[in-house]
């Protein structure tokens, strides 16, 4: 069985910048995604833009073309697909990791959904977006629920209810408006969330003053029937009548899966992983942790822009064990 240098989890941006990082230090690495390339970008609704700008998604010394200062969906798929392509990075899709077991040496062996690897370092670089923060009530596993959004036109003339009050849920619940919904929102805040993008923020407002789109503040979702929602509002149980709902209530780490690994956490409530913050590596020796994972559950804490770094921060720690 060979044995890596280096296995990198995941084939987002994080995994990326980490694999190009071992690849100009000469390691013999492999990057293990358990979907396509940058899977979490692709999940992502048809016609989404970056909050960031071009510039700041930057990688790999390569310009980011975009046709606006906020790039497409599309655009970042293709800025990847060219980045894997002009550098052959050696990436396995569609094999999910499934244990991690510790050899002698403080080495590890990498089981998977295909086969078994033997490596010196590993880097878990898996994000959150994978991973929906549920509802956790009755009726949450029907087919009508969607923690993701795709694209508007299934919704035209339906009777759809979008809860959260984030940039996300704002901009599904103005789209599929637009496009023909009967949009009601569920919040559990008393207003819209105050960081709303700057652009964004003002058009929703004033659809909820002018009655166009139906919201519920300091409400919760109680119970989800096949035609209905109950819903918890400060007045009281109120049942309406529902066809989807776009739960965008955000999105978490793969907590079993760190867990099965073995990472251990802080006991604070963002459940943020232990990590060494000069070199990024984990309560496990020669196992590090790279991009937004790194922030637990606060999930607005790290993106692309301020994690493009890792990459070579670990290379580096991991150059200087070899030494």
């Amino acid at each position: 069985m060979e044995l890596f240098d280096l296995i990198i989890i995941g084939g987002g941006p994080t995994g990326i910048v980490c694999a190009l990082a071992a690849q100009e230090a000469g390691l013999n690495y492999v990057v293990i995604e358990k979907g396509t390339l940058v899977n979490s970008i692709y999940n992502f609704p048809t016609n989404m833009t970056f909050f960031s700008t071009s510039n700041l998604m930057e990688i790999a010394n390569t310009p980011f073309v975009a046709h606006s200062d906020k790039p497409s969906r599309k655009e970042a798929l293709e800025y990847y697909r060219r980045i894997h392509e002009s550098n052959a990075l050696n990436i396995r899709f569609y094999e999910e990791v499934s244990d991690l077991i510790p050899k002698e040496n403080n080495t590890y062996q990498i089981k998977t959904s295909k086969q078994t690897y033997d490596c010196q370092s590993l880097i878990i670089a898996t994000g959150y977006y994978d991973t929906p923060r549920l509802l956790n009530v009755e009726g949450e596993d029907l087919p009508k629920v969607k923690h993701y959004y795709d694209d508007p036109h299934p919704y035209v003339g339906q009777n759809v209810l979008v809860i959260g009050a984030a940039n996300s849920a704002c901009d599904v619940a103005l789209e599929t408006y637009y496009k023909g919904a009967k949009v009601t929102m569920a919040i559990r805040e008393a207003e819209i969330y105050p960081k709303v993008k700057y652009w964004i923020r003002p058009n929703i407002e004033n659809r909820i003053k002018e009655g166009a789109i139906t919201a519920y503040f300091e409400t919760s979702v109680k119970a989800i029937y096949p035609k209905s929602v109950l819903l918890q509002t400060p007045e009281g149980e109120l049942e309406i009548p529902n066809d989807f709902i776009l739960a965008m209530t955000g999105y978490q780490p793969d907590f079993p899966l760190l867990e099965h690994l073995g990472i251990q956490f802080q006991e604070d409530e963002n459940r943020t992983p232990i990590f060494n913050e000069d070199t990024l590596e984990s309560n496990l020796p020669n196992v590090y942790l790279a991009g937004v994972i790194n922030a637990g559950l606060h999930t607005s804490k790290l993106f692309i822009e301020n994690t493009r770094h890792h990459g070579k921060v670990i290379i580096k720690a991991i150059l200087e064990k070899k030494k």
